[in-house]
């Protein structure tokens, strides 16, 4: 036995072997704590020889802690632009260079709606000169497909190709001085800064089709004018410099003999005729549609003139120019006002710069404001404090609504013309319209309905004699309602809604209705889903009028629906002015015009499906009349004649029919009593056979 606590040579030897693999020494075991249990040595088998001593083997010195590698350093990366040399590369961007890229902000995604977009642009600016001019318009548009210059006789170009696009008018003309501008300068022109209902607003549209034209053939526009008897008339070409938004004429000419007043203008694009040709026939014809004071002919490569004369000689109401509301304006716009304002003091600014702020009315601003000492404008442009005291002053005070008969709505009498016109004139009804109209997608699959929707069928109207509200149209009658909604207000710009319907004729009962879209009677043919006239129409329950609607879509039936708006401000989704903004002020007004029309609509429904409910009465009454007079007549001893006349006098009281009261005369009671006797002689000839 091993005294306790002290180290064996065994131990001291698994120490060293310990020191030589590690290579340093074992940690001390601090004072009295307990040795770890060594490896008990093997018995010996019995009747075995003893093993061999194990050759112990040379101790090495302990070697040195290895010392950690140090981290390599991070790299700091190559800088490959300094501030002073990206300071060299900031620069001004122009409007036109801007456009230039994004173009399709401005209605020119592609060729074929490029074609409509140019047309429009052109058209927008000869009807708003004319009307303010006092010119019922005559408006000429062409279009050249260049590619048959060289083709002869030979087929139109497919696809994309070079197109001459000419808007000829007869208005008041353009000034020599200001043409440059207008056709060859973006955002220039006469209505941005004033609150009028006109259908330009931006001073974009004519100069964005003039860079179209130059991006995509390189040529210039070409415009020519007159202003009147007497002044010559000049021609110009103008290409617009992109990089700093300015007009450039290339060319300038004067002719000697030309019209007395109008302009000319003539561009060269590249378009797409195969399938924008539809666009431009509806745009057309809805331009027509809604302003049925002025005459459009349509000139179209390989196929006749399409002429729609106009439905009147009377101008449209002149709409007015208004000041801004108070309550429409904003902090920053307001602290602009008072910058630009010439007044002496806050009271003479509030009145001579908006609508509706009488002496009273900006005393009460004034003294809601707290303002104790005299305050002139450029104190509330320099100090927001000021400013916003002002602001919140105007939003507290009571104002009366902006001034609404500056509007010039289209009006009931205009917009019945209008719909008998275009009914009269158009090309195409029924299949081909959801095609050409819904143009956000090249062809719409056929709505499935299910339930109550896919059992209701259209009511049909009957082809019977015109009555109030109905007109007979290429042999069809049409039932035409319009209602006009007094104005309101949106965020202090007034404006009106209009809604018409033409019901019946050849137009298929089961398919969706044609919706067309109006905003100061420019037709919007484009993003029908994204606006707010398709919300209004699709929210408003048409099943209470008679028509069946699957839900979330347009009503079913043989009716198309226009929709328009007047305003000094159309809030329009983008500047394409494709798709009216959702405000809920004009989706509600949509929404009671479009509830007023259809009661008018199920009022003439009703009463064509009572007519034709007593028709088939008389009919079937008229069945019998001969046996019945015949026996009458034998048992008074009478002749059946006169008793079948009395018979169709009663039928046709009963009846309701028309001429109820008067009762019919002689001639035709003597023929409805020949059809009457024949009738049951056919039918005993068809049994015999």
């Amino acid at each position: 036995m091993r005294a306790k606590g002290k180290a064996t040579g065994r131990d001291r030897e698994r120490d060293q072997l310990e020191l030589a693999v590690v290579g340093g020494p074992a940690p001390r075991r601090a004072k009295g704590a307990a040795t770890p249990p060594s490896r008990a040595p093997a018995r010996k088998p019995a009747g075995r020889a003893r093993p061999a001593p194990v050759e112990e083997p040379e101790l090495l010195p302990p070697a040195p802690e290895a010392e950690p590698e140090a981290a390599p350093a991070a790299r700091s990366p190559k800088r490959r632009a300094t501030a002073e040399q990206m300071a060299q590369q900031q620069r001004e961007i122009s409007i036109s260079e801007f456009f230039t890229k994004n173009r399709h902000l401005l209605g020119f995604d592609n060729a074929s709606k490029a074609l409509l977009t140019t047309i429009k642009e052109a058209v927008d600016n000869s009807l708003d000169a004319c009307e303010e001019a006092g010119i019922l318009p005559e408006i000429t548009i062409e279009v050249r497909d260049l590619g048959l210059d060289d083709k002869g006789e030979g087929e139109l170009t497919k696809g994309e190709g070079r197109f001459v696009v000419v808007v000829e008018d007869n208005g008041p003309g353009i000034v020599k001085a200001q043409a440059p501008k207008i056709f060859g300068k973006l955002l220039y022109g006469s209505k941005f800064h004033r609150l009028k209902q006109s259908r330009g607003q931006q001073g974009i549209g004519i100069s964005a089709a003039a860079m179209y034209g130059q991006l995509t053939t390189g040529q210039p526009i070409r415009m020519i004018s007159r202003t009147g008897k007497g002044k010559p008339a000049f021609g110009l070409e103008i290409q617009i410099d992109t990089r700093k938004n300015n007009p450039v004429v290339t060319a300038e000419r004067q002719l000697d003999d030309w019209h007395e007043h109008g302009t000319r203008v003539e561009l060269e694009i590249v378009a797409n005729w195969q399938q924008g040709q539809r666009f431009v026939n509806r745009y057309v014809e809805h331009t027509a549609l809604s302003n049925p004071h002025a005459a459009f002919h349509y000139l179209r490569p390989r196929q006749p003139p399409l002429s729609f004369p106009r439905a009147t000689d009377e101008l449209p109401k002149e709409a007015q120019e208004i000041k801004p509301h108070p309550h429409g304006v904003e902090l920053g716009a307001l602290m602009r006002m008072a910058a630009d304002s010439k007044s002496h003091d806050v009271r003479g600014f509030l009145q001579a710069a908006f609508s509706r702020v009488s002496s009273t009315v900006a005393d009460e601003i004034v003294k809601k404001a707290g303002f104790k000492a005299r305050v002139r404008p450029r104190d509330v442009a320099a100090d927001r404090e000021v400013a916003r005291r002002l602001h919140q002053a105007i939003g507290a005070t009571k104002i009366m609504a902006p001034p609404t008969q500056i509007l010039s709505p289209i009006g009931d009498t205009l917009m019945r013309k209008g719909l008998v016109s275009f009914l009269n004139v158009i090309e195409t009804e029924g299949p081909e319209e959801e095609e050409q109209l819904d143009l956000d997608a090249a062809r719409k699959k056929k709505a499935t309905k299910k339930g109550k929707a896919a059992k209701a069928e259209a009511p049909e109207v009957p082809d019977a004699p015109p009555e109030e509200g109905v007109e007979k149209i290429k042999g069809h009658n049409y039932f035409i309602a319009t209602v006009t909604r007094p104005p309101k207000v949106y965020r202090g710009n007034p404006f009106q809604v209009e809604v018409g319907l033409a019901y019946g004729g050849s137009w298929p009962a089961d398919k969706p209705i044609e919706l067309f879209r109006f905003a100061n009677r420019v037709p919007l043919l484009f993003q029908r889903g994204a606006c707010g006239m398709t919300e209004a129409i699709v929210k408003t329950d048409w099943r209470n009028y008679l028509l069946s609607q699957p839900r979330g879509s347009l009503p079913v039936g043989p009716m198309a629906l226009l929709v328009h708006i007047a305003s000094v401000w159309v809030p329009f989704t983008s500047e394409a002015k494709e798709a009216v903004a959702h405000y809920p002020e004009i989706t509600r007004e949509i929404q009671l015009a479009a509830q007023e029309c259809g009661r008018k609509l199920a009022a003439h429904i009703r009463k064509r499906k009572h007519a034709d409910y007593q028709a088939q009465r008389r009919s079937l009454f008229e069945l019998y009349i001969q046996e019945v007079a015949q026996a009458i007549g034998k048992i008074v001893k009478r002749s059946p004649d006169p008793i079948k006349r009395e018979f169709l006098r009663l039928a046709d009281q009963v009846t309701e029919q028309e001429g109820a009261g008067d009762g019919l005369d002689d001639a035709a009671l003597e023929e409805q009593s020949r059809k009457i006797t024949r009738r049951p002689r056919r039918a005993e000839e068809e049994e015999q056979e």
